[in-house]
């Protein structure tokens, strides 16, 4: 593993004021059900009637890449005031990132849209693949609101993609897309002499797409917590245009032994925009109170003291981390 040295330079990428310090002792309204029965089971996560779509599929054995055909959708919900909705579908190949979007299709319930995409893949990774759908209703000057989503997870089970199969699926009810955010790896290394906690960077993989282009330009950003406080914060370089980038670079904090049980570090994976606000892509979190991996890896670097323990971990939502328990992170930054 390839550890880079402290870059002051590169380690502060947007707060350059910041110097750095030592720690000392640390103390879904129009469609609602008609009974109170069905009300219920929708409170409860069951799926509610999001319409259907028609789609097919095809390998394409010569230029080695999955074809998927979206066709049409009928009796989606209406999310306008007037009655309808202006729908269109983004389609993934998930782990793969990239995402392909139809075009949009004003007021109408029962769009068709007759557009086909190509996902370049092996064949013998087809099995491990994922196709994810997700239908949308446009909003010129809003939030586009998600109507719902399908998740062909065995695409092997509609037939062996020879020849081109027409699918119909129900679109099951989801109001943010359920697309993996992706993972970060990093290593962990506390010198107790030193006093010295050093987090490094190694790199990111599979990450959300956040830009038109269906690349992000990401960064990582290690803020220091102690008692639901930010005392510290610290950041990587930016890579620009991927989704998969490589940083190897190393973030040091001076903690006392004394301390280590009162701290934590909140890892925030972010998407660099020049122009608007930086998007949170996925965060995490590790320390003695934080929760699983996160916590076994803090005490796995306790435990092999001035030894880099490395793990991948994987990316979570802003909202499921803070219902963790977790402490307190930065608001998500407001759209421009």
């Amino acid at each position: 593993m390839q550890v880079g040295s402290l870059d002051l330079g590169n380690d502060y990428v947007v707060d350059k004021d910041e110097k750095p310090t030592s720690i000392g002792r640390i103390q879904p309204e129009l469609y609602q059900q008609k009974t109170q029965e069905s009300e219920d089971s929708s409170k409860n996560g069951s799926a509610k009637n999001c319409g259907r779509i028609n789609f097919s599929l095809k390998y394409d054995y010569e230029n080695e890449a999955l074809l998927v055909n979206i066709l049409k959708a009928v009796d989606l919900p209406a999310k306008d005031l007037c009655g309808s909705s202006d729908p269109y579908v983004k389609v993934y190949l998930l782990p793969d990132r990239k995402k392909f979007q139809t075009r949009v299709h004003r007021k109408t319930l029962n769009p068709t849209f007759s557009e086909s995409f190509q996902f370049p893949v092996p064949y013998d990774e087809l099995a491990v693949r994922k196709l994810h759908m997700s239908v949308f209703d446009f909003d010129r000057f809003s939030r586009h609101d998600m109507i719902g989503e399908v998740v062909v997870e065995n695409l092997f089970e509609m037939s062996d993609l020879s020849r081109e199969t027409a699918i119909w699926s129900d679109i099951q009810y989801a109001t943010t897309e359920s697309v993996d955010l992706g993972e970060i790896m990093f290593s962990l290394c506390y010198l107790p002499t030193a006093g010295r906690l050093t987090l490094t960077v190694i790199k990111c993989r599979n990450l959300k797409a956040m830009d038109i282009t269906g690349y992000s330009d990401p960064y990582v950003k290690v803020s220091l917590i102690c008692d639901g406080r930010r005392l510290k914060k610290k950041k990587t370089t930016i890579k620009k245009n991927t989704l998969n980038p490589t940083y190897n670079e190393a973030i040091i904090f001076d903690i006392p032994p004394d301390s280590m049980d009162h701290v934590s570090l909140h890892i925030s994976v972010m998407d660099y925009d020049l122009v608007g606000h930086n998007e949170i892509i996925g965060v995490m979190r590790v320390g003695c109170n934080a929760e699983g991996l996160g916590r076994d890896h803090w005490n796995e670097m306790l435990a092999y003291p001035r030894k880099p323990i490395a793990h991948w971990h994987p990316l979570l939502e802003t909202a499921s981390f803070d219902s963790q328990g977790s402490c307190p992170s930065p608001r998500p930054p407001a759209s421009p």
